[in-house]
């Protein structure tokens, strides 16, 4: 059974920093590309970061700089560091496994980013 959960979500301040982390399990976490997105309320879920198998990383404009998305294979985890958080920031963030045809989500963390 495939599992895919996030942790590290909360509240901070602007300018702060959170660090998300994303625990995959039932599957060869090390061949699928692992991805960051996040939903604000009334708004689309969008892509954040991306970490390919080979960690290459690709990352949306508005967080470019400020973001960074990072792989463990040894512990079948993927980071995203937050830093100078705004709060246009602020939504769930959930976490995505994709491989082909295999695609598994998290049930996301929210992040709250106070002004």
């Amino acid at each position: 059974q495939v599992q895919v959960a996030e942790s590290g979500g909360g509240l901070v301040q602007t300018g702060g920093s959170l660090r998300l982390s994303c625990a995959a399990s039932g599957i060869l976490f090390s061949i699928y590309s692992m991805g960051w997105y996040r939903q604000a309320p009334g708004k689309q879920r969008e892509l954040v970061a991306v970490i390919t198998s080979g960690s290459s990383t690709n990352y949306a404009d508005s967080v470019k700089g400020r973001f960074t998305i990072s792989r463990d294979n040894a512990k079948n985890t993927v980071y995203l560091q937050m830093n100078s958080l705004k709060p246009e920031d602020a939504a769930v963030y959930y976490c995505n496994a994709r491989r082909q045809a295999h695609d598994y989500w998290g049930q996301g963390t929210q992040v709250t980013v106070s002004s």
